[in-house]
């Protein structure tokens, strides 16, 4: 049997990586799940993560900015971002950067669930 593809959750808060990564996992996700975006980028999985779901306001670095330091470094990861203070001119930014989605919290379990299908099948194909 194939291993599932593995999902990072970078968020700061506790609970919603925790809840996020119980959805993914009930799903037939991998998850692993970060504090911020400096300890995905020193984890050992980092090579191992196909899809990547990340909170926009995180101290250090944004989502975004995290997206934008993988894709300058040659580590594209398909990525989903997620805010609670959503803004039109930020998800414009994610949106012509690539991201995959653009999530306004509180979000529907399924349209997660449906963007994860999404960038996993952008990271099987290399992208679109």
């Amino acid at each position: 049997m194939p291993k599932a593809p593995l999902v990072a959750i970078v968020d700061d808060c506790e609970s919603i990586r925790e809840t996020t990564k119980d959805l993914l996992e009930s799903a037939g996700f991998s998850a692993a799940v970060f504090a911020g975006a400096t300890s995905l980028l020193k984890s050992k999985r980092l090579n191992q993560v196909s899809c990547l779901i990340a909170d926009m306001r995180m101290p250090k670095m944004t989502g975004l900015e995290l997206y934008q330091h993988l894709v300058a470094s040659y580590r594209p990861i398909p990525t989903i971002l997620m805010t609670a203070y959503p803004d039109e001119r930020t998800r414009a930014q994610a949106i012509k950067a690539n991201v995959i989605c653009y999530l306004t919290k509180p979000f529907a379990a399924d349209h997660l669930l449906a963007c994860v299908r999404r960038a996993l099948q952008s990271h099987d194909t290399g992208g679109e």
